[in-house]
């Protein structure tokens, strides 16, 4: 039997690891990824550097005044204390706030992304533990995609079940004649996934299916978005403009009666409203291709060809999560839909439609769907969840009122929150605005690995393991392996896992027997892997026995017997598989949506003319359009301390993409410092110049440390470069309340003067309590 016992899972990869003498000295990617991620060779430097949380820290001046000093976060020093004293303080402060307002006023927040193993996840745990304490207000859908999750029920389905159907890339290699890729498909994002990774297989199936005949079309303002295809055609439209490009195809599909009658018929509801609206009937203006060249900066005529093209090829289409997360951005997924349902291929070999094909190392995988063990974090007493992308709004309008996906809500009175996993400074719209947010409750409680901002402006701090010190099972949906994870290293410092923290605050506050369940980690790991061989078992999956898998290391599971097709079975019948919409077909037009009453979501695809006018005046005043990507060199900004993302500064700042034109008009040259700035705040950021992005849009990468030059002070520089630091909090639409990084504007200049240095990976200044 071959084992393999020095594997180590990560969100980016497998690799193997090399210790000597308690000190990690060398990550390899595995050999059976096909195009293994370079992100794990920040590891080495970064899991033993000076970022490195050592042991638990308290804020100053809550060590001294308590709650009282709230204000202070991100001000003030730390001190180092002891367990017992940190334990203490959270445990009689959880008491208290229990006692006093009610579980509801927890705000337990976590992103999910702080361990690729399947027991020491610390969003389960973080629930696990505020269920069994009585409950938390919690946060519904994801910055990623929010807009998207809550319209597609509406419309088609879940979209987590949709990602997991996905036509396979190996069907797609045979039988696709044209992929169109709204938002490109970046090689950058398909590096993760949220279980783990082991085959990284985006780059080697755009080579099959560009050797095979494939034409590809990259609607992007960016033409990099879709690198891995070297003679891709770039259609260079204008940010925020996509949803007038869907209308506008599927305009000319009906005005020249090219779509599926037949399909549209027996597959879809509302063609008549959303026809009606489409050539004009209802405002007057035929969402025609004149109507929309000028919006998008496409021809009117390419817009036709394109159409033609789509209608007469096995065609699919695929949209980014990226172009969701914008005002409005609900409207472009819906009008992908409406045009993908026209065309009628949804349901056929190689072609369809696709949500963010490139998104994470899921989509399209010819892998089988079984996710692995799962650690049970219980049921929340709690109702409350608010949009996870309105933070700021609830703790800065406790008790204020606002319109969700049809219902009227109430931001919650929080008074603590505890963060465990992810990192609200790195994913959060308006960081100035998130500052003051984070000064409202009573207390910060933080589990962290390395001194973030998040940190940095907590009041306790617990440190927290990495995957290399600590036992795990890796396993993901649709990457086809089981991974026995054993710990490489010792902890550093006086680092606890977060099982291990929440059990002892558990004993503390009177459950701890219920939140163990008399297991300790290792015992945990095997009767979660023991309780999934059923899961198993349904999805074709035979699993050998604990003792065996932890021997062996290693598990690869067989692949399907035939690629997938997505929704190939309510293709050829749409009444025995339906779709779990209202009428069971694809929503062309929802009665559901149209009643909610939003003035900008009128229960199909739409156009926002308000909107769109309100960006024309934000442009006219801040001329360039931010447009805020996943980073190439780190996950969100896990590892931006590391050696990988650091060497892709530019005199250690995130670098911005800027088109030459745009340069030169300002007086900027590659490889220097400007300030990038807008009405909520400015960041320094190195240049990079390239004919790759179209003129007025700049680019830069999310993830990089939120570094203020002076947090005493409201609104302060950000040395290092977050582009969040620049985009504004306010939800896509009243439907999703997603995210609208995208919607952006802002203006450079070069930057004068001396450089002030960066600090972003540096502790917090220390202290003595006495």
């Amino acid at each position: 039997m071959t084992t393999e016992h020095n594997l180590a899972v990560m969100h980016w990869g497998t690799y193997r690891v090399t210790t000597s003498e308690g000190t990690l000295t060398a990550i390899e990617p595995v050999e059976w990824d096909r195009n293994p991620s370079a992100i794990g060779q920040s590891l080495v430097d970064a899991v033993h550097g000076p970022s490195r949380i050592r042991r638990p820290a308290v804020r100053l001046g809550y060590l001294k005044q308590g709650r009282d000093s709230r204000h202070g976060r991100g001000k003030e020093p730390f001190v180092d204390v002891s367990w017992e004293t940190a334990l203490a303080l959270v445990a009689d402060e959880l008491s208290r706030v229990k006692n006093t307002y009610g579980n509801g006023a927890f705000y337990a927040g976590s992103y999910g992304w702080s361990s690729a193993g399947r027991f020491h996840h610390a969003q389960s745990q973080l629930h696990r533990f505020f269920n069994q304490l009585g409950g938390y207000t919690g946060s519904t859908n994801t910055y990623s995609l929010a807009a998207a999750e809550r319209l597609l029920p509406h419309i088609i389905g879940d979209l987590d079940v949709l990602q997991k159907q996905h036509t396979h890339w190996s069907s797609l290699a045979e039988h696709c004649e044209m992929f169109v890729a709204f938002g490109g498909l970046p090689l950058r994002n398909a590096q993760v996934n949220g279980g783990g990774a082991n085959d990284h297989s985006l780059k080697h199936w755009l080579g099959q299916m560009q050797q095979n005949g494939t034409n590809f079309i990259n609607v992007s303002p960016v033409k990099n978005d879709l690198s891995g295809v070297t003679n891709a055609e770039w259609l260079s439209l204008k940010p925020g403009t996509d949803t007038a490009l869907l209308l506008a195809l599927t305009h000319v599909l009906i005005e020249e009666s090219l779509y599926n009658a037949e399909f549209v018929a027996s597959h879809t509801v509302g063609f008549a409203q959303y026809k009606a609206y489409l050539l004009g009937e209802k405002d007057g203006q035929a969402k025609s291709p004149e109507w929309a060249a000028p919006l998008t900066g496409i021809a009117a005529e390419k817009i036709r060809s394109l159409a033609r093209q789509m209608v007469a090829k096995r065609t699919m289409i695929n949209i980014a999560w990226s172009l969701q997360r914008a005002r409005q951005g609900e409207q472009t997924f819906w009008a992908t839909v409406a045009l993908a349902a026209l065309i009628g291929q949804i349901g056929t070999l190689g072609g369809g439609l696709g949500f963010a094909y490139a998104s994470t190392n899921l989509a399209g995988a010819d892998r089988r769907t079984f996710s692995g063990p799962r650690f049970p974090a219980g049921q929340n007493a709690v109702s409350d969840k608010i949009p996870v992308a309105r933070l700021s709004d609830m703790l800065l309008n406790p008790g204020g009122n606002y319109q969700f996906d049809g219902k009227d809500c109430q931001y919650p009175d929080i008074r603590v929150v505890y963060w465990a996993g992810g990192n609200a400074f790195h994913h959060h719209q308006d960081l100035n605005r998130l500052v003051e947010a984070w000064r409202q409750p009573d207390t910060v409680v933080v589990h962290e690995q390395y001194w973030t901002a998040q940190a940095k402006f907590a009041d306790i701090v617990f440190p927290a393991t990495t995957s290399l010190e600590r036992s795990d099972i890796g396993s993901s949906s649709n990457d086809g392996f089981m991974i026995a994870m054993r710990q490489h290293i010792p902890a550093q410092g006086e680092a606890r896992d977060d099982y291990a923290i929440f059990h002892a605050l558990a004993e503390r506050l009177g459950f701890g027997e219920s939140f163990s369940e008399g297991r300790d980690a290792e015992a945990w790991i095997r009767f979660m892997y023991e309780s999934s061989i059923p899961r198993a078992q349904a999805d074709g999956i035979e699993l050998p026995p604990f003792d065996e898998f932890w021997q062996r290391g290693k598990l690869e599971y067989a692949r399907p017997d035939a690629p997938q097709i997505f929704l190939k079975a309510f293709r050829e019948n749409p009444q025995a598989s339906p779709l779990e919409t209202p009428s069971g077909k694809i929503e062309l037009f929802s009665q559901t949506v149209a009643d909610f009453g939003y003035e900008e979501c009128p229960g199909h695809p739409f156009w926002y003319e308000p909107d769109a006018q309100a960006q024309r005046e934000m442009a006219a005043r801040w001329p360039l359009h931010l447009l805020s990507s996943q980073p190439r060199t780190r996950l969100h900004s896990q590892y931006d301390q590391g050696s990988e993302s650091r060497r892709t500064k530019v005199q250690g700042r995130e670098p911005l993409w800027l088109h030459p034109e745009d340069a030169a008009a300002r007086g900027v040259t590659e490889g220097s410092v400007v300030k990038v700035f807008n009405s909520r705040g400015a960041i320094l950021a190195g240049v990079h110049l390239s004919e790759d992005i179209r003129p007025g849009v700049v680019q830069m990468s999310t993830g990089a440390w939120y570094d203020p030059q002076d947090s005493s002070q409201p609104n302060s520089l950000d040395k290092h470069g977050n582009p969040n630091v620049l985009t504004e909090d306010i939800g896509s639409s009243r439907l999703g309340q997603g995210c609208s990084a995208q919607s952006c504007w802002v203006e450079i200049a070069p930057w004068q003067g001396q450089l002030p240095d960066v600090t972003a990976f540096e502790p917090p200044p220390f202290v003595r309590a006495d």
